[in-house]
């Protein structure tokens, strides 16, 4: 049942009543007139404290709210910082399986381990920038150098130095790269 069905039928109650006040005592016209005055008046009370408890419902929603996002967002920003920190380690153990792949020696183990890494990265939503081929974006990309290539379109993307990543939909690292242009 509604709030304004409720109040509806309080409201046809009390008139009820009212109608049965001033029938029953029919001699005492000013009593029945004072009680419809005091009936509005409570009436009156009862609407105003009924928008009261709305608006502080309301007020009490969107602080539970904005406290839920808060909460949220300083999460969000510390597994952020401690994925910035992993990543440099993360940096560090792809750059020592090229060395090793280079030097044809077994790569094997550090293969697994980067491979961990991988899940460990996928699991708190740690997404790599894919920058290669693409045109430059300074929202996901940083361009730390320039060369000159009369085939490509300007700002292409023909290397990337350092992987940038996305985690929670914002971009906690820029991938930086090397751009093109026409000459």
């Amino acid at each position: 049942m509604s709030k304004e069905t409720n109040s509806d039928e309080i409201q046809d109650n009390m008139m009820s009543e009212t109608n049965f006040l001033s029938e029953e005592h029919s001699d005492s016209e000013l009593g029945a007139e004072e009680l419809l005055k005091l009936l509005d008046l409570e009436k009156q009370k009862s609407s105003d404290y009924e928008e009261k408890l709305k608006h502080a419902l309301a007020d009490f929603q969107n602080l539970n709210r904005k406290t839920q996002s808060d909460i949220q967002n300083g999460v969000n920003t510390k597994i952020n910082e401690f994925i910035l920190d992993f990543l440099k380690i993360y940096d560090d153990f792809v750059r020592a399986k090229e060395v090793l792949s280079e030097s044809k020696i077994s790569s094997d183990g550090l293969n697994s381990i980067l491979k961990n890494m991988d899940s460990l990265l996928k699991k708190y939503n740690v997404i790599p920038i894919n920058a290669l081929g693409e045109i430059f974006n300074p929202n996901f990309h940083e361009a730390i150098s320039i060369i000159t290539d009369p085939d490509l379109d300007d700002n292409t993307i023909t290397k990337e130095i350092r992987k940038g990543y996305i985690s929670h939909e914002r971009v906690i690292r820029p991938t930086l790269v090397e751009i093109s242009k026409k000459g």
